[in-house]
């Protein structure tokens, strides 16, 4: 039966040759049609067609935009194309399409990808200074080290950033006091968050790779820092292939437990997204389409972190001089200029490649190298380099691999040189091993514990050759109890082994305690440790204490520690008796921050901060993704630490408990800092001046519900029933203009004295004045 124009509903099967068509009924001309159209239940827009005396024909342009391999030029029937079921309604004029996926050339819709959101960071003006206090006292000799680092940022762009440590001992029998200062790191560093570019400037760590050394320097390196976009996957993404007929829900699921969850449009899908292990994995991707029935496809895959995604790369160019003595003088450095540079970049999802160079003072090096994720059999790694340096020639060769599906791990690399090879660490009088050899096996027994088994070879240019071999086991007990058994061998020296033995158990209420068993050697030692630990930065403010007894062939001995964290920083005091040896210590380290004019003293903020203000009002709950991490102080002030840099923060304060005629602009907020930096964040509290009151007309009736208020250049209110009017920012006149159904009004109204209570008075009725038209605003 032919597709008419006037058919309410018509389904064809074009699996009919011409031949066996029935000749079209000349019920209407030849027209054009707009037709809104589905694809397998899936909307595809507005399409145009051409209704050929009763059947529909398309372009094949349309049909190609629809999905179908369609060729030529000329028109084609839709009741021609094999196996696709068509169903025109031309009472609301649309077109239904249903085609087996066969039929139809769908591009794959990735779903599931993270898109690489770039957040801007920003920092306020200031200045920080990070300290850790360590003082002792052993026999009448004391001693006191300072280390910190003081940085300065929010003024320009970059961050300057300065290391040093001063101490103060006691030399000699006179005990006489000297003192010492070592400056450690200087270096400005400027970011360039959109390309994921940072500059540094001062001292820094040369780029180097698993087969290469790093070095000290002092002078200019630029490279990429993925760390400034911290939201971008580095490492490759298993992909999940599968095909929806029509638009469906699809959910991955990854060793049972859910990943993603989301819609995929009709056609073929790459369902790309982290699965979040590393090793081995099975995944099942469940397809539910929109009449609940359910399919699931099995996948296998290998997730590594060893390799970068494809497209990826990683870089950077240092050129410098080497630093000397370092900790010992401050501004030591070689007399020769150097150059490193170090490449990485995803080939594919299954490859990086590597590169590495080296140059200057008379060496030049330069090495080649990748990694390979061979399936689910695990990532292999090579590399070689070669150097030459005055007469001096030679090359060092690489080879790894590492494999685990969670239960079972390996990891193996052999890392040789031959003839005199060298790098820039050489230059120092730091030859490369000869030989460097590790291999470890590890194996999850579940209730039975893990075991693992670990073998080092490192062989120095001098002959020296030390090869260890270990064994490692470990296991809970229950809920409370746990046990770790460790052995160490030389393997050149019989008598060079040593033995470790523990039993712990959770006592309740955050209490530990151990016994211990340690052979070395010839030495035997014991030792009953009973501790409470001190709260971690996100377990809030407490005490902790430790004491430990232990015997052994040294003789009696014990420690006994306290220590304290505070808002303002972490301390401890404890002593040690060993033999005839008696020893004290204590310890306290924090920060003090300037910003805005104030200072702060705070625990040592490694990362990035900020600092709230809630506009001169004290007592704020503030909180810190959700969590509370502290009130503001009189000022209204509260630095606020850490927060992670380049990453949206979330910061809050509470309310409720403020008083009724506090405003604030905004009750929460997302936060970008940058990194090792600190941020002003301001939630705009105030005191408004907000009244209550009831607005009536002269003859005491209340003016009607939906009466408008206007007052200000925006400012606006409803009448409420029985005329009650709320104002949360009265005009310092008092002068407020109402619009009623029987005509302009004003009111004027008598600011009310501030209270302290905070709460919102209630004023009499207030009478509203007929305006003249002309008055009227």
């Amino acid at each position: 039966m032919p597709i008419s124009a006037q058919a309410a509903d018509v389904v064809a099967a074009g699996a009919m040759p011409d031949a066996m068509l029935p000749p079209p009924t000349p019920l209407t001309a030849s027209q054009s049609l707009y037709l809104e159209v589905t694809l397998n239940q899936a909307p595809r827009g507005l399409l145009p067609f051409i209704d050929q005396h009763g059947r529909l024909q398309a372009l094949p342009q349309v049909l190609r935009q629809l999905g179908f391999p369609a060729r030529g030029e000329a028109p084609v029937y839709l009741d021609q194309l094999v196996g696709v079921q068509v169903r025109y309604d031309a009472r609301v004029q649309t077109l239904a399409i249903d085609a087996p996926l066969d039929q139809l050339d769908l591009p794959t819709a990735s779903i599931g990808a993270r898109a690489n959101d770039i957040p801007r960071a920003s920092a306020s003006p200031g200045v920080l200074l990070n300290y850790d206090l360590y003082a002792t006292h052993v026999e009448d000799q004391s001693s006191l080290a300072l280390t910190s680092e003081l940085r300065v940022f929010g003024v320009g762009r970059g961050t300057l950033s300065n290391l040093s440590l001063q101490r103060r001992f006691q030399d000699g029998d006179a005990r006489r006091w000297r003192s010492e200062s070592v400056r450690l790191d200087t270096r400005w560093t400027l970011d360039f968050p959109e390309q994921a570019v940072s500059l540094e400037v001062g001292d820094f760590y040369s780029g180097f790779l698993d087969w290469s050394r790093p070095v000290r320097m002092g002078g200019i390196q630029v490279g990429r820092n993925y760390g400034l976009q911290p939201y971008r996957v580095l490492s490759p993404t298993p992909s999940f292939l599968g095909q929806a007929v029509v638009p469906s829900n699809v959910e991955l699921y990854v060793d049972g437990l859910r990943q993603y969850s989301g819609e995929v449009p009709v056609g073929p899908f790459q369902l790309a997204t982290q699965p979040g292990i590393s090793g081995t994995g099975t995944a099942q991707v469940v397809i539910t389409d929109a009449f609940g029935r359910s399919r699931t496809v099995d996948f296998d895959f290998y997730g590594t972190q060893q390799l970068l995604a494809r497209g990826l790369t990683d870089w950077s160019v240092g050129v410098g001089r080497l630093r000397e003595d370092y900790g010992v003088r401050s501004f030591a450095y070689d007399d020769r200029t150097l150059v490193s540079a170090t490449w990485r970049h995803g080939v594919t999802d299954r490859f990086t490649a590597e590169a590495h160079a080296e140059a200057g003072g008379g060496l030049h090096q330069a090495g080649f190298g990748g990694g390979w994720l061979a399936g689910r059999a695990g990532v292999l790694t090579a590399a070689y380099a070669r150097s030459q340096y005055g007469d001096l020639q030679g090359g060092q060769y690489s080879v790894g691999y590492n494999w685990n599906n969670r239960r079972f791990n390996v990891n193996l690399l052999s890392r040789r040189s031959h003839g005199d090879y060298r790098d820039l660490g050489a230059l120092q009088d730091s030859l490369p091993p000869d030989i460097t050899e590790q291999a470890t096996f590890g194996v999850s027994l579940e209730r039975f514990g893990a075991v693992s088994a670990s073998y080092l070879r490192l062989r120095q240019p001098d002959g020296q050759d030390d090869r260890y071999a270990s064994l490692f086991w470990s296991r809970s007990f229950a809920q409370r109890w746990s046990a770790y058994v460790s052995a160490n061998q030389n393997l050149g020296d019989s008598s060079d082994r040593s033995v470790y033995v523990s039993l712990a158990a959770t006592l309740g209420n955050n209490r530990q305690a151990s016994v211990a068993v340690q052979r070395n050697g010839g030495e035997q030692l014991y030792s009953v440790d009973v501790s409470q630990p001190v709260p971690g930065d996100g377990g809030g403010n407490g005490m902790g204490w430790r004491v430990q007894a232990r015997q052994g062939d040294r003789g009696t001995g014990g420690l006994a520690e306290a220590g304290w964290l505070t808002p303002t920083g972490r301390y401890s005091v404890g002593a040690v008796h060993e033999g005839d040896s008696t020893y004290g210590y204590a310890n306290a380290g924090g920060a003090l921050v300037w910003m805005g004019g104030h200072v702060f003293a705070a625990r040592e903020v490694n990362d990035a901060f900020a600092v709230v203000s809630t506009g001169g009002i004290a007592g704020v709950p503030v909180r810190l993704e959700n969590r509370e991490i502290g009130v503001t102080d009189r000022n209204g002030l509260l630095l606020v630490s850490p927060l992670l840099s380049w990453q949206r923060n979330r910061l809050s304060i509470d309310t409720m408990g403020l008083p009724a005629d506090i405003a604030a602009e905004r009750v929460d907020d997302w936060v970008t800092p940058s990194q090792g930096a600190g941020l002003g964040v301001s939630f705009g509290l105030r005191r408004s001046r907000a009244v209550q009151f009831v607005a009536q007309d002269r003859a005491g009736v209340a003016l009607p519900v939906g009466s408008v208020v206007r007052f200000g250049q925006q400012g606006e209110a409803l009448v409420g029933y029985d005329g009650a009017v709320y104002l949360q920012d009265l005009p310092a006149d008092g002068r407020l203009q109402v619009t009623t159904p029987e005509g302009p009004c004003q009111l004027q109204v008598s600011p009310p004295p501030v209270t302290a209570s905070g709460a919102i008075p209630r004023l009499g009725p207030v009478t509203c004045t007929p305006l003249p038209a002309q008055e009227t605003r």
